[in-house]
């Protein structure tokens, strides 16, 4: 590993995934499943069709963060970088924030407790909320990515558009998580509306870290691509 990037198509994944396990959901998101031996980053990601370095780009920046990209744009695959997003988003959307709601209901008491009533409402519009952006981003800009990929035309449209109002969906959580902790009632029991107050925590930094790679991975990339089919057309 060298002072550029922390992981190396060269490492083992294993050792990767041990040094750090959040990036079990890097490698699921990228369609790579577990039972992959000792096989190194390179080796686990050809055998899977996945491109590697897209994968490690996403990887180091999870773990290192912005600050130490390095022109994240060079040579990465817009479309192994779409389709790690879309499946992120079926992560949330399907499995994530139902989950959390469950845990809720089963935490705290919805039976004439208007605090629980009002938690659980918020909740579910907060999860309408998540869902409307996400629903905007497959149906605007990803199928804005695929058009510009196919160079079926790109209209008057632009990634700076998205860029702008793309706000952090996680925001909302910070406000639910404050009204559980301060206005919950004392008698529910602690152990469950920790363990979904752990998993709240945990889906908002989620949410944050998946806004970024939008933000500091997808959208140089679709600048870069934006200009050359633009300057094609104007060829």
């Amino acid at each position: 590993m060298n002072t550029l990037q922390k992981y190396q198509a060269e490492d083992k994944l294993f050792d990767i995934i041990s040094d750090d396990y959040s990036l079990l959901q890097v490698m699921s998101r990228f369609g790579i499943s577990l039972g992959f031996g000792d096989k190194t980053v390179r080796e686990v990601c050809e055998s899977n069709g996945v491109d590697c370095r897209t994968f490690l780009v996403v990887a180091n920046f999870m773990t290192e963060g912005f600050s130490r990209l390095k022109d994240p744009e060079k040579d990465l695959s817009i479309p192994a970088l779409v389709g790690y997003l879309r499946q992120s988003h079926i992560y949330f959307l399907e499995f994530s924030l139902p989950a959390i709601r469950r845990k809720l209901i089963e935490a705290i008491d919805c039976s004439g407790n208007e605090v629980a009533i009002l938690i659980i409402k918020f909740y579910d519009e907060y999860m309408r909320e998540v869902r409307r952006h996400m629903e905007c981003e497959e149906k605007t800009v990803f199928k804005y990515v695929d058009a510009l990929i196919r160079d079926q035309g790109i209209g008057n449209y632009k990634i700076s558009t998205y860029s702008r109002h793309h706000d952090l969906v996680g925001e909302k959580l910070s406000e639910l998580k404050n009204i559980i902790i301060r206005y919950c009632p004392a008698q529910l029991n602690s152990n469950l509306l920790n363990a979904v107050l752990f998993d709240i925590y945990a889906c908002e930094e989620e949410l944050n870290v998946h806004c970024k790679v939008e933000d500091y991975l997808l959208v140089p990339s679709i600048l870069k691509l934006e200009r050359r089919v633009r300057s094609h057309d104007e060829q």
